[in-house]
């Protein structure tokens, strides 16, 4: 396969430090917004003025995923500090089950400082609602790629959602060089977050504000909602010359059935990288329906496999569709592996709103599949008109 010779080389620019936003704005939908129309012609807009610059008649699809206070602080006996960064659950596995556990769950698991880690629990005490609580953490397993760690609380009547919100911190992203803070709490969740489980903001929807919402429905454009828990690896650079090489993380998607019918004839716009992810995955898990496979997870190389049926956007998503239906299931529940790069087709988005996002990164190969390789002349335009970059920046709407 072609795509797994492109070079990340190709794929880096300067960011100078000053462009790197920090922080967000004081009024999150008063930031830049740069268009790319569908002729390629470049503008400058505020976002507040999105509604009227999305095509009559589209649907707006944004992400609902929450982030987590997956960064943990515990102590050893001794006082040594050991960090875990919560990944996604293990037992239960579900994570609605896993913010829902009284007494007990695990979890996979970064933990830094490991070394001094080698035996025996980690404790810390934290007050709920006026109690204080115990919390003991011990390490079940360790790997090349993380431990899976075992919490346990008492009271035990408390849900693990309720110990993480006392005891944990949002993981803000590291490339802000920066310790977590008060306000991130809110700054660092979209309007529509609520479904918990995210180690990292789906950042195209940190723009939209309930007055943006408003205009859009007053325009009479459709809003559907999706779910993607993003996972560490999204900050993950790309190590590998090429990016065959690279191996790409999974993602928990879960999308429901009357979501995916309303996609099959839609002009779909999507809030983010991580619902284009999840949307052009729909279309993938529905061709592997038609090949008589489960539709459980899509792997990293399928959509460029010659074995890859060249299913319509309508044949696939109605392939989903009945399959839930002879499981007798309103949703989908899967994870994607998904890498989208130059020579990708894409089959369900039409447009997207994004971020400027890093150098050599994955995500950055994307932006470039959708625009036809046209990120450069983006990024260079954005930086001569002092746009702000990565998640606390400013964003675009490419048609």
């Amino acid at each position: 396969m072609e795509v797994t010779r492109i070079k990340i080389d190709d794929y880096d620019y300067p960011l100078p430090d000053e462009r790197i936003a920090r922080y967000p704005l004081a009024v999150r939908d008063e930031c830049k917004l740069l268009m790319r129309d569908h002729d390629g012609a470049l503008s400058v807009h505020r976002f507040v003025d999105i509604s009227g610059l999305l095509p009559a008649g589209s649907t707006l699809v944004y992400n609902n995923t929450r982030v987590i206070n997956a960064r943990i602080c515990m102590s050893k006996t001794t006082g040594a500090e050991i960090e875990i960064f919560c990944l996604e659950p293990c037992e239960p596995h579900d994570y609605a089950l896993a913010f829902a556990a009284e007494g007990k769950a695990s979890w996979h698991c970064f933990v830094g400082n490991s070394k001094r880690w080698k035996s025996g629990d980690l404790i810390r005490s934290v007050n709920i609602s006026g109690v204080d609580v115990e919390l003991r953490a011990r390490r079940l397993e360790k790997g090349d790629s993380g431990s899976v760690v075992e919490f346990s609380w008492s009271p035990a009547h408390y849900t693990f959602s309720e110990v993480i919100a006392a005891v944990g911190e949002i993981p803000i992203p590291p490339y802000l060089n920066r310790k977590s803070e008060i306000s991130d709490s809110e700054d660092y969740q979209t309007v529509f977050g609520r479904i918990e489980g995210s180690v990292a903001a789906p950042t195209a929807g940190l723009h939209f504000t309930d007055r943006v919402l408003e205009a859009i429905d007053a325009r009479g454009i459709r809003r559907k909602e999706i779910t993607l828990h993003v996972g560490a690896g999204t900050f993950q650079p790309v190590k590998s010359d090429e990016i065959g090489d690279h191996q790409m993380h999974s993602e928990f998607i879960s999308v429901g059935r009357d979501v995916i019918e309303s996609l099959i004839s839609a002009h779909v716009i999507a809030v983010g990288t991580t619902s284009v992810r999840t949307l052009e995955s729909l279309y993938h898990l529905g061709c592997m329906v038609s090949q008589g496979l489960e539709p459980d997870m899509v792997p990293q190389w399928y959509p460029y496999s010659d074995n890859h049926p060249d299913l319509s956007v309508s044949e696939a998503l109605s392939c989903l569709v009945c399959w839930l239906d002879g499981h007798s299931l309103d949703k989908l529940y899967a994870s994607t592996r998904i890498i989208i790069a130059p020579g990708y087709k894409f089959k369900v988005v039409k447009g997207m709103v994004t971020n400027f996002h890093q150098p050599r990164s994955t995500l950055l190969l994307l932006v470039s599949a959708f625009t036809g390789g046209d990120w450069r002349r983006m990024y260079d335009y954005a930086l001569e008109h002092d746009f702000r970059f990565l998640s606390y920046g400013d964003a675009q709407l490419l048609l």
